[in-house]
This record gives structure tokens, C-alpha cells and sequence, in this order.
């Protein structure tokens, strides 16, 4: 098996996933995964996918991401490991697709409005 490269996104997050065959090392930025997501729900997200296909030490993975907060760079981390292992597998599709690790989630920041606080939080009003 060559290489598999996958992009995935989220929010402001952009994943860089390159997949091989492997033991199930996963590095993350030149960090193992553990180090660079510290919490146990963060790194659940990550195997998600291999957990659903029962794929877990079959493949190591070099991801870069960048931007976004932690939790946008693991479900982009996230999308596109479902997106590889697709293309290694036409037959992973329907399992992941039925979890919602296929789609990609549009939710974005809504923009700060001017003569606005926020982006739907109005300035106090006062009537005298």
C-alpha cells in the first residue's frame, strides 16, 4: 500500500493526514498523539474511526494540523482519518457514515457586527 493523503477540516482547523501501513504509531505535529492531545476524550476522537472499522494497529499516520483550538484540530484530525480509511476501504463508508465521521461539520464563528457587542448580543439599551 502507497501513501493516502486526506484533508480534513473544522471551523478554522485543517488536518493533513498521510497513512501507511504501520503498527498503529500516530504522530501529530512530530509528537505522539498522547503527548500533543492530553485528555482521554480528545484521543478517543482521534480512534474514533479505527475503533468503528477495527482497524487500530494496522496503519501509522503522520499528521500536521493547524489552527482552531484543540477540539476543532482533533475532529479535523478525525474527518480526515475516516476519509482515508475510505479510500483504503470502499467498505468502511457505510459504518462511518452512519456515525457522522463522514460529513463535514459547516459550523463557523458567526461574525461581530458593528455598533453590536457581539455577534447577536446588542449594546444595553437605555429608554431615557
Amino acid at each position: 500500500m502507497e501513501v493516502i493523503h486526506k484533508i480534513g477540516r473544522r471551523k478554522t482547523s485543517v488536518a493533513r493526514v498521510y497513512m501507511s501501513n504501520g503498527k498503529g504509531n500516530i504522530t501529530v505535529n512530530k509528537k505522539s498523539y498522547s503527548d500533543f492531545f492530553s485528555t482521554a476524550t480528545l484521543q478517543y476522537k482521534i480512534l474514533q474511526p479505527f475503533n468503528l472499522t477495527e482497524t487500530k494497529d494496522k496503519f501509522d499516520l503522520s499528521v500536521s494540523v493547524k489552527g482552531g483550538g484543540v477540539n476543532g484540530q482533533a475532529e479535523a484530525i478525525r474527518l480526515a482519518i475516516s476519509r482515508a480509511l475510505v479510500e483504503f476501504n470502499e467498505e468502511f463508508k457505510s459504518v462511518l457514515k452512519s456515525e457522522g465521521l463522514m460529513t463535514r461539520d459547516p459550523r463557523m464563528v458567526e461574525r461581530k457586527k458593528f455598533g453590536q457587542k457581539k455577534a447577536r448580543k446588542k449594546f444595553q439599551f437605555s429608554k431615557r
